[in-house]
């Protein structure tokens, strides 16, 4: 018969990690790097995503060439 085992042993690694997991936000800290890290991955990484956006957008046409003919419309 399938079902739940009455001897289920979990593993207390699994459950220790389970609780500091739940429980972050707890625990959290603004440091210096932690600072810097946001600033990295929500202002920095986003504008040079923004810029190279901007910057090519309408120069590459990817659809509708043939062997040899190039993707740079200008």
């Amino acid at each position: 018969m399938a079902g739940p085992s009455k001897s289920l042993v979990l593993d207390p690694a699994y459950q220790k990690y389970y609780e500091i997991n739940s429980n972050r936000y707890k625990y959290f800290r603004w440091t210096p790097r932690h600072a810097w890290l946001s600033v990295i991955y929500m202002g920095v990484i986003p504008g040079i995503l923004t810029y190279i956006a901007y910057n090519t957008e309408g120069k590459y046409e990817l659809r509708g060439k043939r062997k040899g003919d190039t993707i740079c419309e200008w």
